[in-house]
């Protein structure tokens, strides 16, 4: 593909780290190309940013990709906080269940 294409949304020295991204753009929505995923080995000769995997995606997804990758690394989630009408519990917004009782969230 072109490089001029697509723009660079993230790398990483954490292979598995730049994988999970490139699953959640891609679970968004937005399609994105992987690279750099095996040059690893070829730190000491290249220079290690040069050896870092990396996400691309076009530049009409820019924004959005950043965005996505903002929150996720941050761990925010939007949903306000519940509580579990089967016991009671108070619970943060990123369980879809009850920890105590196993309650479904509404």
């Amino acid at each position: 593909m072109n490089d001029f294409a697509f723009v660079r949304v993230f790398a990483h020295s954490n292979p598995l780290l730049v994988g999970h991204v490139a699953n959640l753009l891609e679970v968004a929505g937005i399609p994105v190309e992987r690279r750099n995923q095996t040059l690893g080995g070829g730190a000491g000769e290249l220079p290690p940013a040069e050896c870092e995997p990396e996400v691309w995606v076009a530049p009409h997804n820019r924004d959005r990709a950043e965005a996505l990758i903002h929150d996720a690394l941050e761990g925010r989630d939007d949903r306000p906080a519940w509580t579990c009408s089967g016991c009671g519990e108070r619970l943060e917004g990123v369980f879809d269940a009850c920890w105590n009782c196993g309650t479904s969230r509404p």
